[in-house]
């Protein structure tokens, strides 16, 4: 079993900045990928970023390439999603998430291990 906790997730005034962490235990040497999704009132969860164990990839929804930087430390079991230029859309609970498949992906299927999720609110 791999638990996740997030945190991170605070108040911040549009165009500030946020990093989230994600902190996993357990049988950590079966995490191949690791990912944030967010789901905002109202709308379905969605996939944010992907990275694998490596480190070597990295995949972004198109809403947040550029403002946000996915990361890992191993070392750690700790996964990181820097996020810049907020805007009032950002706002969501983010979800970490972990998979055991040998590939990346944006599907929630993918993944076995979920977090409990942190609230990331954004004020325009």
């Amino acid at each position: 079993q791999v638990q996740l906790v997030e945190s991170g997730g605070e108040l911040v005034q549009a165009g500030g900045s946020l990093r989230l962490s994600c902190a996993a235990s357990g049988r950590t040497s079966s995490i191949y990928s690791m990912g944030w999704f967010r789901q905002a009132p109202g709308k379905e969860r969605e996939f944010v970023a992907v990275i694998t164990r490596s480190a070597g990839t990295t995949d972004y929804a198109n809403s947040v390439q550029g403002r946000f930087t996915i990361s890992r430390d191993n070392a750690k079991n700790t996964m990181y999603l820097q996020m810049n230029s907020l805007k009032p859309e950002d706002m969501a609970v983010y979800y970490c998430a972990a998979g055991l498949s040998l590939s990346i992906s944006r599907e929630m299927s993918r993944y076995k291990y979920w977090g409990q999720g942190t609230q990331v609110t954004v004020s325009s």
